[in-house]
């Protein structure tokens, strides 16, 4: 199979409507069910769900050619697997034979772009929804902790030393600053400077701590974007949509991606289970670590949540939904001060 020439590229639009019929797949589901993120477009065929990246380029992200594109669905596929090994299938081209698209290999033709295929998940075991039905068993959180930390047990840990993951923590921290700072004038009045002030004084006072989360290998390649919305409760739990498209960014302290999972449950007014996943991962990981710290980098995550729902700005939008961006900025903005607050408070 050959892959298309950029002149005879087919239309996005062509695809997506191509993919959003039901004759269009093999197994013939009754019908499809369209979702749109900022990245992708999702395809929910019955008992599989197909995703068909979108030709963008947009901050550290580049799926703006096909070879690109089957990169980086290689690079979902295969990193996704460490730990939503039931979920992930395969990846799969779209095919054009001249006359019109199509998913079957056998049928031949040029491929034209590639998708990632996927088993379709109940969406109300995932948990940001059964965060919002009501109480959540300890047995299946401490699997899902339990999965994480066999995984942090095995990751490919950081190369660095004590000193270079300093420098790393605090130029993270500067350029999120920066960035920051060039809304201002869509934000108005926000704490970015205490915040920054806050977290490089932590980096200062406690410099020997976060040294030796290095030396003991804390840092590890790690899933990068672990929120309520990509976790399959149940007895084997699956940790979807992982961030594949910067290996650095993956590289976390496992505290702080812990951490990150709490703010988001917080955000969803379940302060109950950021507590309870906390709580677990102190005890099956056997890394007791230190609520100044936990609090260090809540502040960190928080920071990345207020710069992505800012970056959300620059694109087109009504009023509304504008505000309601803005809105969110402010909201984990507020977040990143408190909790960088408390962290300073016992230094």
């Amino acid at each position: 199979m050959n892959i298309v020439p950029p002149h005879c590229a087919v239309p996005f639009a062509m695809k997506t409507r191509f993919l959003r019929h039901p004759g269009s797949y093999p197994h013939a589901p009754a019908d499809v069910e369209f979702i749109e993120t900022h990245f992708a477009c999702v395809f929910l065929a019955g008992r599989y769900a197909y995703k068909l990246k979108k030709p963008i380029r947009f901050y550290e992200i580049d799926f703006t050619t096909v070879e690109l594109r089957r990169t980086y669905c290689e690079l979902e596929f295969t990193l996704n697997m460490r730990l939503a090994e039931a979920v992930y299938i395969a990846v799969v081209p779209l095919l054009s034979t001249g006359k019109t698209l199509t998913i079957d290999s056998a049928a031949g033709g040029t491929i034209v772009d590639w998708l990632v295929k996927m088993h379709r998940l109940p969406r109300e075991r995932m948990l940001d929804a059964r965060a919002a039905a009501g109480p959540i068993g300890q047995e299946e959180l401490r699997e899902l902790v339990a999965k994480l930390v066999a995984y942090y047990a095995r990751a490919h840990r950081a190369a660095w030393d004590g000193p270079e993951y300093l420098r790393r923590l605090e130029l993270e921290t500067r350029q999120r600053r920066t960035e920051l700072l060039a809304y201002e004038s869509s934000l108005g009045e926000c704490p970015i400077e205490r915040i920054v002030a806050g977290q490089v004084e932590f980096l200062q006072v406690f410099a020997k701590t976060l040294e030796a989360r290095c030396a003991a290998g804390r840092i590890v390649d790690a899933h990068g974007d672990l929120r309520p919305e990509h976790i399959l409760l149940g007895e084997n739990p699956q940790i979807i949509d992982c961030l594949e498209f910067s290996a650095a960014l993956r590289l976390l302290d496992t505290a702080e991606e812990i951490m990150f999972l709490a703010l988001e449950c917080e955000q969803l007014d379940r302060a109950d289970l950021a507590h309870e996943i906390t709580a677990l991962y102190r005890e099956l990981s056997g890394d007791f670590v230190s609520q100044n710290l936990l609090d260090f980098y809540s502040s960190r995550r928080a920071m990345v949540r207020a710069l992505i729902c800012v970056r959300h700005l620059d694109e087109p939008m009504d009023e509304d939904l504008r505000r309601r961006w803005i809105e969110r900025g402010h909201g984990y903005l507020a977040k990143a001060l408190d909790a960088i607050t408390h962290a300073l408070a016992v230094s």
